[in-house]
């Protein structure tokens, strides 16, 4: 989307253009508040972390007018499976959800937010890019954002939805306390030929650590896997190898479209709102990949938060979300401990879950975020 020129003043500056800053875009569009969608990039990005899209960010998409085509370009999945070896000590179906999305959707982050993009330009909105904010200074009216260009923008709030490094949060002097994971981890897009059952969302540990696989649409899959010291854009041959090692040499790799090495941290924003600043997203929560919570809590923040300036209770958006962020922190915490723990842990802990109905379907509402409506 190629922005016009930048307004100076409106109602909502909206700094980061990702899933986030798009479903806060939409719901304010719907509600017909002015707003300023500010991304630093010149163009949306084409690659993505995220890949899965639950069933309570379904129904959030549902009102906002996306769902139907966000499904149709994804792929439904029925369950997640654990596996330690050729064991599989966890099945966690999602098809007895309540809810009209009974399954995680797999869809790279990248057509998420090329749909959120559409229906924006739909409603009449757009995103102003290339503009990097450098600077936030709010008084009891509002919120006066500079550019790098030196271009500034009046609103009368700022919502910083710009990712862990969040320029909006710390102007506002917000901490963001938390911690990081030792464990490094592989992330690669890759096309396979390869033979293997329909696993559904399958994450499978074994000697060599941590390793899940997720079945894009097609012949796309996206590869996860904890490392002890791999090269900061692991080639087609290093994944090659890990799929070797930890998937039993049922996949060959026949395309690489992208990777990336990276290292996961858990922290929680003191606070989701500093007078005239709000933050959503990554921006005030980030956290362990495995679960795929991150992209789905940051989409229903910024839907929270749309109806609450909309409605009229902006007091209530940081009562309401932070304790979900807090949880969802805890929640991811504990999966990555229970996956890098102790194997004896794992191998005793996740049958049990299994076998018990009303443990299962937790955590299969967990997972799906229905517990957070």
């Amino acid at each position: 989307m190629n922005a016009a020129a930048l307004p100076a003043r409106t109602d909502v500056a909206i700094v980061g253009a990702g899933p986030t800053g798009l479903a806060l875009a939409i719901t304010l569009a719907s509600a017909g508040i002015d707003f300023v969608l500010l991304d630093r990039q010149e163009q949306a990005a084409h690659t993505s972390r995220a890949g899965v899209v639950h069933a309570r960010t379904l129904e959030v998409l549902d009102e906002l007018g996306t769902a139907p085509e966000l499904i149709a370009r994804g792929r439904r999945v029925g369950e997640a499976t654990v596996r330690d070896g050729a064991r599989r000590l966890l099945r966690v179906p999602f098809d007895g959800l309540p809810t009209r999305f009974p399954f995680a959707l797999v869809i790279p982050q990248y057509e998420t937010e090329d749909v959120l993009a559409s229906r924006l330009r739909q409603l009449g909105g757009e995103v102003h890019r290339p503009y990097e904010v450098t600077d936030v200074i709010q008084d009891a009216g509002g919120a006066t954002l500079t550019m790098a260009s030196g271009e500034t923008l009046r609103a009368a709030y700022a919502v910083g939805a710009d990712g862990m490094h969040s320029v909006v949060r710390e102007a506002a002097g917000i901490g963001f306390e938390g911690g990081s994971y030792g464990e490094s981890f592989v992330l690669a897009d890759v096309t396979l030929e390869q033979d293997r059952a329909d696993d559904g969302l399958m994450l499978q540990f074994g000697a060599d650590g941590l390793f899940f696989i997720v079945p894009f649409p097609g012949d796309h899959y996206r590869v996860v896997a904890t490392v002890e010291d791999a090269p900061a854009k692991p080639e087609l041959r290093y994944v090659q190898d890990l799929l070797d090692a930890r998937d039993a040499g049922r996949a060959k790799v026949r395309d690489l479209v992208w990777s990336s090495r990276f290292r996961i941290h858990h922290r929680v924003a003191d606070r989701f709102r500093a007078g005239r600043v709000l933050l959503a997203g990554d921006a005030a929560h980030v956290h362990s990949p495995l679960g795929g919570q991150g992209m789905n809590t940051g989409i229903q923040d910024g839907y929270a938060l749309g109806r609450a300036l909309a409605e009229g209770r902006l007091d209530t958006y940081e009562e309401r979300r932070r304790p979900v962020a807090r949880r969802v922190v805890a929640f991811t915490d504990r999966l990555t401990r229970i996956a890098t723990g102790p194997r004896v842990v794992r191998d005793t802990l996740l049958p049990l879950v299994g076998r018990v109905p009303a443990l299962r379907d937790r955590l299969a509402m967990e997972l799906a975020e229905l517990n957070y409506r």
